[in-house]
């Protein structure tokens, strides 16, 4: 029997769309290369095209503009991680989850450094919709953990803590090590690992896995009697002051403007020329006292957190046991952020929208909080293995992904009904999830 004639096959829709989907992938890697190498910023339509190696017409083709390319690109990069972090969870242990989202996170990044950069740093710097496509990442993750959970028996330990705040705080832990150039992490993913171990309670008995708001303490004694707020105007006419109290004045006012602003606009929307209407100075007088908008905004990110410093440790050195210290500690400390909402939004949200020197800021900042931690290794059982350094890095990382959390979406953080879950998170680690628990319970109590 003849064989039927060949028929060549000449479908072009399938070939068409392959290029047109490897067109994509170039633009998107673009985008990693160009924030990676410039920031968010510099990461312009004509720089991504020219990396891309594609032309300006077929760059709107697929994106109406820099920022829909930006977000597509953090969609693209955690798409990859989930994908990782599914497998990882299907091979384990439902009990074992989170552990096995968080290795999957670490293997990744070292794996793909430049994708985990992208994801894990300069996403932070994109503006509304980027944080907003982050946090949707973080979210997916989150469901992946809570849906194996599910499957866990009441009576099996599994980690008691907010599941996408701590994965939001490994990818901060990561971050910063990628901005170092570090693309070996050793036995960081064990390390990590641990830690969210240490909070592990029964399954049936978690009472930490959301950020739900209890019953906030009475103002710390240990703060000021009025919240940090800009000085008023002064009056007209040569004031009867010296010029350095004039000049602080202003500086002062510019400070809290560019605060105020940021909080309404972001840090790449506000700009000068608003900061100056606001604060109520000529421009002669703002140049004066600052070389730019990002020197205003640091100034304000300074101050913020010399008062919130100030007030947390006074609360913790006026406490009796360690982990009273502790409560008192970051009661002063919730207190102060949501009495400071446009500097919540400095420190927590917008810092990463600066720039390197802004950033190196907030991981100073976060060192700066561990300090509080250190005494816990006198109080912690014998029994118990100690938490790393890397454990006490991502403790407050998790508090400073729940702070920018309730800043994100309140626009006021309303951090005081969270005091609670934050002492949790940080005695779990060094006293057990029960003994610490048993601890809060007490304060608890007190407020009643």
């Amino acid at each position: 029997m003849a064989r039927p004639p060949t028929v060549k096959r000449t479908i072009n829709t399938p070939v068409h769309n392959r290029s047109k989907a490897s067109q994509r992938q170039r633009l998107l890697g673009g985008m990693v290369a160009v924030a990676n190498r410039d920031g968010y910023a510099a990461a312009s339509v004509s720089e991504v095209i020219a990396q891309a190696k594609v032309s300006r017409p077929t760059f709107y083709d697929y994106f109406a503009d820099r920022d829909a390319c930006f977000v597509a690109a953090i969609a693209a990069v955690h798409a990859r991680l989930d994908e990782r972090v599914r497998g990882t969870i299907a091979a384990g242990a439902p009990r074992h989850a989170l552990t096995g989202a968080i290795a999957a996170t670490v293997a990744f990044a070292g794996e793909h450094p430049p994708e985990a950069r992208f994801l894990m740093k300069e996403a932070l710097a994109g503006g509304p919709a980027a944080l907003a496509e982050r946090d949707r990442g973080l979210a997916a993750s989150a469901r992946l953990v809570e849906a194996a959970f599910k499957r866990v028996d009441e009576d099996e330990e599994i980690p008691d803590l907010p599941v996408a705040a701590a994965l939001g705080a490994v990818q901060r832990v990561l971050a910063s090590r990628l901005r170092r150039g570090e693309v070996a992490f050793g036995g960081l993913a064990h390390d990590l690992g641990a830690w969210v171990e240490s909070y592990a309670q029964p399954a049936g008995s978690r009472h930490w896995r959301t950020l739900k708001g209890r019953a906030a303490p009475a103002r710390s004694p240990y703060l000021p009697p009025t919240a940090l707020r800009a000085p008023a105007k002064l009056g007209p006419g040569r004031p009867r002051i010296a010029p350095e109290a004039i000049a602080e004045n202003q500086r002062q006012r510019i400070m809290f403007a560019t605060a105020e602003l940021v909080q309404r606009h972001g840090y790449n929307g506000a700009t000068v020329a608003e900061i100056m209407r606001l604060a109520g100075v000529e421009g002669r007088t703002f140049y004066r006292l600052f070389a730019d908008k990002e020197e205003a905004f640091s100034a304000m990110h300074e101050h913020g957190f010399q008062y919130l410093m100030a007030a947390t440790a006074g609360a913790f050195f006026a406490g009796e046991s360690w982990p009273e210290r502790v409560w008192e500690a970051f009661r002063a400390t919730v207190q102060s952020i949501d009495e400071l909402p446009a500097f919540a939004n400095v420190a927590f949200v917008e810092a990463y929208a600066v720039g390197p020197r802004a950033i190196q800021r907030v991981e100073d900042s976060r060192a700066a909080f561990a300090i509080f931690l250190q005494e816990g290794y006198r109080h912690q059982p014998e029994d118990r293995e100690p938490p790393t350094p890397a454990a006490l890095e991502a403790v407050i990382a998790t508090i400073f992904e729940i702070v920018y959390v309730q800043t994100r979406a309140r626009g006021r953080p309303k951090m005081a009904g969270l005091l609670a879950l934050l002492v949790h998170l940080c005695l779990a680690p060094f006293l057990g999830a029960r003994a610490s628990d048993a601890l809060i319970d007490a304060q608890l109590a007190r407020l009643t």
